[in-house]
């Protein structure tokens, strides 16, 4: 989470902010309505009397509303999209998504852990504060830290390395300590750490690639041995698998997509915009483990969720690849851009007579 803080880039919020606050927000109302219309029925297939059915519907529905920004990023990369309408409106939405859908998961992790009204205001007043004084305070004096680190050799002396980790698990705790996930803590340590520098990128390479090679494959292991798909056995438990793939792409998917038109996008632009909100990929198994951890899930409705984060991720590359097939056969290809053109060649788009690059 680190890592991903460090990569969360606020810069894209500056573009296409209108169209991105419409959709982003819609993108997660829309799912987040059905997530929690979906609760009414899933609560008692859960077998968890002891959790009250708001924190079940409310966290249902931020689950069917995350997008995962790193995953996101990725696949705008791979699909050549980083310089196109299509790719910073995806990655604008996908923050403003993002921000909003763990602003609420903190909330609701709040009040699930609170013993009162009185614990979650206390948990939801003492985020607000440590977020004001990270921006406000931390961020100005990292930044002059940064810029007074020097290089030596082959990077920074280690020392560096070290009180930067202490800062991340050390935001991590407070977080914790307050009611609210460790998690948050070491994304809001990424997030104030400055974008550039050399001591910057220094620290990212490394982290980054120990987290990738170490941690990563752990937590997806991890998270392999919660599911158990032994309990979808019966044909009703795989149609309620199936049910809530096909809601979470429904909110999602087609949620962006609608709004996306009517924004003023065209029709097949706004559908691969769905297409794109809808992968959630890491960022949803991270959401799913911390309502396991919490007990507001139980085995049975985590692995049918984790089978939903899974499939609708999967299915965005050949999604995105029939929208592709289906642009290259429109009539108007003659008057797209050159840096369009570049886009539906390597896309594969077999061209007009005389439409070149």
């Amino acid at each position: 989470m680190f890592v991903v803080g460090m990569n969360f880039e606020i810069e894209i919020l500056r573009h296409r902010m209108k169209t991105a606050m419409l959709v982003s927000n819609i993108s997660i109302l829309f799912p987040f309505m059905l997530g929690v219309v979906a609760a009414l029925y899933l609560y008692k297939f859960s077998g968890l009397g002891h959790v009250s059915f708001l924190s079940f519907a409310l966290f249902l529905g931020i689950s069917m509303s995350i997008t995962a920004f790193p995953v996101l990023a990725r696949i705008v990369e791979e699909r050549s999209l980083t310089k196109t309408v299509l790719g910073d409106t995806a990655l604008t939405c996908a923050v403003i998504g993002d921000i909003t859908a763990w602003i609420l998961l903190a909330f609701i992790i709040a009040v699930v852990k609170s013993t009162g009204v009185s614990g979650a205001l206390f948990s939801l007043g003492s985020a607000i504060l440590f977020i004001l004084v990270m921006i406000f305070g931390v961020k100005p004096a990292i930044n002059r830290w940064f810029a007074s680190m020097g290089t030596r050799g082959e990077g920074p002396a280690w020392g560096g390395m070290t009180s930067v980790l202490l800062f991340v698990l050390a935001s991590a705790l407070f977080t914790d300590l307050i009611g609210i996930h460790a998690l948050f803590g070491a994304f809001l340590a990424g997030i104030v750490i400055p974008g550039d520098g050399v001591f910057r990128d220094w620290i990212q390479v490394r982290i980054e690639s120990f987290a990738s090679a170490f941690l990563l494959p752990i937590f997806f292991a991890f998270t392999g041995l919660r599911v158990h798909v032994d309990l979808l056995y019966d044909p009703a438990s795989l149609a309620l698998c199936a049910g809530i793939v096909l809601v979470a792409t429904v909110g999602k998917l087609g949620g962006t997509s609608l709004m996306a038109y009517w924004t003023g996008m065209n029709w097949l632009e706004s559908l691969r915009l769905g297409i794109l909100m809808n992968t959630r990929g890491l960022m949803e198994l991270i959401a799913l483990n911390i309502g396991y951890e919490l007990g507001i899930l139980s085995a049975r409705i985590f692995s049918m969720f984790v089978i939903m984060a899974l499939t609708t991720t999967l299915m965005t590359g050949p999604l995105l690849t029939i929208s592709e097939a289906l642009e290259c056969r429109e009539d108007n290809m003659e008057g797209a851009s050159k840096t369009r053109r570049t886009v539906l060649y390597k896309s594969g788009c077999r061209m007009k007579k005389g439409f070149r690059l």
